[in-house]
């Protein structure tokens, strides 16, 4: 890797290490929220915003922009703090996170927030809106790609494999998904709920095609964001193993963070140690 490439990486680092401040703090002043996949989200989705993903900042409605559907919606503070990052949202739009009438609700809206490309609310339907994005595309003989993160608990949803199947039936190859496998859903490691196995040789197995990375390596997951761009496989489903409250010890494979917002004395110590 270059000298260019590894400051670059640098860059897309440090940018992760503010998002994680800006996920502990906007649920820390919301008293609510969901950190614990947030922060194993964001490696991911800042890799994504900073490399690969078309968009304009200044036209976030922009027709023929890529787009990104949150389909793990409750991870809302993540894309928050990316799209804070990109210019689209300011810090006091963070710190009104979940209040009344804020453009950072609870789970993510198309109808609140700019840059927010889909609704989310129930679990599993993010994979189908998006498939119906991609073949839109194809109509419109428009070059945007969808990009779809999934959490691993979703892929217990039954529309996730219907969405699947039909996403390789249809040869949707401007279609990618992106799965945060933190291994950890709301009550419990999914282990002791109902494990889902190995989700990648479950798409492979519909037709798609699949890497699996360390969803907290930045150099990894720029690699394989370049190879999507350069690959002509047809759908592309991205296995990107993380852990759960990422850069936060007592978040770190803690059950109890799914949805549970830090206290002052945990602010403080989350602060410290991203710092």
């Amino acid at each position: 890797m270059g000298e260019a490439a590894q400051d670059r990486i640098a860059e897309l680092e440090e940018m992760a290490r503010q998002c994680r401040i800006d996920i502990v703090k906007m649920t820390h002043a919301a008293g609510a929220g969901h950190p614990g996949g947030s922060l194993s989200a964001i490696d991911c989705m800042v890799a994504l915003y900073g490399t690969s993903l078309r968009f304009d900042t200044s036209n976030p409605n922009w027709d023929d922009r890529d787009r990104f559907v949150m389909s793990k919606g409750h991870a809302s503070p993540a894309m928050y703090a990316i799209l804070h990052q990109m210019g689209v949202l300011e810090e006091n739009d963070l710190m009104g996170f979940r209040t009344l009438g804020s453009v950072c609700q609870g789970h993510v809206d198309m109808n609140w927030t700019d840059g927010v490309d889909f609704s989310a609310g129930s679990l599993g339907m993010g994979l189908s809106f998006g498939l119906g994005c991609a073949l839109s595309a194809r109509m419109d003989s428009s070059e945007r790609r969808i990009w779809v993160m999934l959490g691993d608990g979703e892929t217990q949803e039954g529309q996730v494999w219907e969405a699947v199947m039909a996403a390789n039936y249809h040869n949707a190859n401007n279609l990618r998904v992106i799965v945060d496998r933190n291994r950890i859903q709301n009550d419990d490691f999914m282990e002791s709920q109902m494990e889902i196995g190995d989700i990648g040789a479950k798409f492979e197995s519909f037709g798609w095609n699949v890497r699996e990375v360390d969803g907290h390596n930045m150099a990894e997951l720029v690699e394989v964001l370049h190879w999507t761009e350069t690959s002509e496989l047809g759908p592309i489903a991205i296995i990107a193993n993380t852990t759960k409250g990422r850069g936060v010890s007592y978040m770190e494979d803690n059950p109890e963070f799914h949805g549970k917002a830090p206290d002052n004395e945990q602010l403080a110590i989350a602060l410290e140690e991203l710092s």
